[in-house]
């Protein structure tokens, strides 16, 4: 067993108060983590894998290891003083209701609501101005919450509808089909679907997609050839039509199918990676017709968005990164024949249709701006939106006269409003009633410079009147890749955190799509490093301009987020106190080993396709990266036992190496969540938790002995 003694500054300076000081020596007990001789060999050059047993995830060694690991965890947290504390807050700021915006299926209005403190949302519906009733209640899918809705979709007339839940946090659902009227399961459930969308085909039946079922562990073995299929209602499963990917020149990681909404079309989506596509349509009126190659190439992303007859709107990125819409017509649609409808500006284009138009939102700076077009591609009106921020949905039928949308930002809740199509005036519908007060709070957009003079955003939020004393914590979050964009979002989580003084920091990296492909471009395969330098960058201009210091700084990101903090940390790990490295891509020359992960080579090159990649992934690759004699910050890594995307073995594994090399004080610990996955889903009493332990790790760890505005708690329990 490994030990280290921790000295925690009890108390410190913060602000303008003071406090004495105190420590308390905390004894952390590593379990011991056995290494194998196991060597990959990669153009020559050996690479070690000592905990590759760890990969094994439906080994009893491996289960034996989370166990011991999370023991160790969960000892250390329980030393935390204000850690009920904030699950309490948490509880408390949580507990408000919160509603979906509604839309219209067949007769009815459904919208999904969370009373507060639910585990799920709760799909309801109504009937005109009758009273709401419930349609669906995922709370009642499994005792523990950990079953979740995954979607929920309507043939053309709403009176069935298909609906996937996931278990445990997997990404393999299973799809139940009910009268949606009588609210009765009418045939047997599908199972072992994956990555799929659900697209009905007027009332008779929907196309889901799928892989086979994996040889070896369901959540870990590799799954890369998707297939598409046609179930037809009162059917079994097993008689189900196979409408693309089964043959060897079908093959694609991923394949998605949609019907246009008039039900003539079929549109399908083969890839080979996370970015770029084929485009097949296919004639339904027809049963003879043959599938039409639109586009038989994957260096664009292309999708159909809108059709008025034989009419076709394409939303394409094809000589255009930051998108545009044109139209063709589909007896003839390749690209030769494109028109532009509407052309690409200058900001990023993402499009939805709703009443027979066109709502065209761009991203300003990640900020929204949305404008409304008619069918002939005339502007009619610049939605004048409530604020700035980020605003969502705009979009229904054809039918509509009036849809819903959101807006929100970093320091204002949630909001919907319903919006007229033909006058363009909305009013606001809900909003949420809750124990925050946006005023107190502020952000502010910020551009700096990169290590390559690259000009890059970063939006932080705090409480109005915070001193800028370098002594303030602070969370700096970021993603950079997958043409994500970071845009204004409110969170309760990070609510808490601006309560106790903290900033909250958010960089649109490289590598998103904030400002279209070029932008996301410039953070894959040989240029990744930019991502990493870009995040450098953030924390010191932080640094700089004093919202914080190294001893205060705290680094998060999920996904590959979390590669964002591995990397970070094993290359600069004294800038910053604390890193939360979240559900992470962190073996970077095994990741496209595992699941779909051999999918996301768009972004990250593999290790196996050439020499330059290989040693180029190896330079930055957390787990490969962690260092002897090293001090590396405070680390908390979490992960879920069922995550079947981003597979816990990469957190694994970085745990063991940080535990076995590191040097100091700082404690690198892992919270395993079990029957959890890679974050969809989770029950909202499993996020509090995970949200009390990281608050109360980062603060600890900063050298705080009680929460920085203590009075805050006292003010909400009066």
């Amino acid at each position: 067993m490994k030990k280290i003694t921790l000295i925690a500054l009890a108390t410190i300076t913060f602000g303008s108060s003071q406090t004495n000081q105190k420590k308390e020596k905390i004894i952390v007990n590593y379990p011991t983590t056995q290494k194998v001789n196991t060597v990959d060999t990669y153009f020559g050059t050996e690479v070690k894998d000592p905990f590759r047993w760890l990969e094994d995830d439906r080994s009893k060694e491996t289960e034996d290891w989370v166990t011991a690991q999370n023991k160790t965890t969960f000892g250390y947290l329980d030393h935390i003083p204000y850690r009920a504390d904030l699950k309490k807050r948490l509880e408390k700021l949580w507990n408000y209701e919160k509603l979906g915006s509604p839309f219209k299926e067949g007769d009815y209005t459904y919208f999904y609501k969370n009373d507060g403190l639910q585990n799920q949302y709760v799909v309801y519906r109504k009937k005109d101005d009758g009273e709401a009733e419930v349609f669906l209640d995922p709370n009642s899918f499994s005792e523990d919450g950990t079953t979740s809705l995954a979607s929920l979709n309507f043939s053309k007339d709403g009176s069935i509808a298909a609906y996937s839940i996931s278990e445990g946090g997997s990404d393999w659902r299973k799809v139940i089909v009910m009268d949606a009227a009588k609210k009765e399961i009418i045939e047997d459930t599908l199972v072992d679907v994956k990555f799929s969308g659900i697209s009905w085909r007027n009332n008779d039946g929907f196309y889901y997609s799928s892989y086979d079922k994996p040889k070896g562990s369901e959540l870990s073995a590799k799954t890369d050839q998707h297939k598409l299929y046609y179930h037809k209602l009162g059917t079994s499963q097993k008689n189900d039509e196979l409408v693309y990917g089964g043959g060897a020149s079908e093959k694609h990681r991923y394949i998605s199918g949609s019907v246009s909404e008039d039900g003539n079309y079929l549109f399908i989506y083969p890839r080979v990676s996370t970015s770029g596509s084929k485009l097949l349509m296919r004639d339904l009126r027809d049963p003879n017709s043959l599938f039409v190659s639109i586009l038989n190439h994957t260096n664009t992303d292309s999708y159909i968005v809108e059709n008025v007859g034989s009419k076709l709107f394409i939303m394409t990125n094809m000589n255009a990164p930051n998108q545009k819409i044109v139209t063709v017509d589909a007896s003839n649609p390749a690209p030769e024949n494109w028109i532009d409808f509407i052309p690409e500006t200058e900001n990023v284009l993402s499009i939805n249709t709703g009443g027979e138009y066109f709502f065209a939102e761009y991203m300003v700076d990640a900020i929204s701006k949305v404008y409304q077009y008619n069918y002939e591609g005339k502007l009619i009106r610049e939605v004048q939106l409530p604020g700035i921020g980020s605003a969502s949905g705009f979009g229904g039928k054809k039918e509509d006269k009036e849809f819903y949308f959101s807006f929100t930002n970093y320091n204002t809740p949630g909001s919907s409003f319903k919006y007229n199509v033909e006058t363009g005036k909305y009013e606001q519908y809900w909003k949420p009633n809750i124990d925050f007060n946006p005023a107190d709070f502020e952000s502010k957009q910020v551009f700096y410079t990169s290590k390559d003079d690259t000009k890059v955003p970063m939006i932080i939020t705090y409480k109005k009147g915070i001193e800028l004393n370098g002594k303030n914590p602070t969370i700096l979050y970021g993603y950079g890749g997958f043409n994500v964009s970071l845009t204004p979002s409110f969170s309760i989580a990070n609510a808490i955190w601006m309560e106790q003084g903290g900033v909250y920091a958010v960089p649109n990296l490289r590598g998103g799509g904030e400002y279209g492909k070029k932008w996301h471009d410039a953070g894959t395969k040989t240029q990744k490093q930019n991502v990493f330098d870009d995040f450098i960058a953030a924390a010191e201009y932080l640094i700089k301009e004093n919202y914080t210091s190294s001893d205060y700084l705290a680094i998060r990101g999920g996904s590959n987020g979390g590669l964002l903090v591995g990397a970070t940390m094993t290359q600069r790990p004294e800038l910053m106190k604390v890193a939360l490295p979240a559900v992470g891509v962190l073996d970077m020359l095994r990741y496209h080993t595992f699941t779909a992960g051999a999918g996301w080579a768009y972004d990250y090159g593999t290790s196996e396709e050439s020499k330059e990649m290989f040693d180029y992934l190896k330079a930055y690759s957390p787990v490969h990266n962690v260092k002897e004699n090293t001090q590396y910050p405070a680390t908390l890594i979490t992960t879920g036992d069922h995550d079947d995307r981003v597979v816990p073995a990469h957190s694994f594994k970085f745990a063991a190496a940080l535990q076995e090399k590191q040097t100091g004080d700082n404690p690198t610990l892992i919270r395993i969540e079990t029957n959890a996955g890679h974050g969809a889903g989770t029950p909202v009493s499993k996020i509090i938790e995970q949200y009390a332990d990281i608050f109360g790790f980062t603060l600890y760890n900063m050298g705080f002995d009680k929460l920085p505005n203590q009075a805050v708690l006292k003010e909400f329990e009066e």
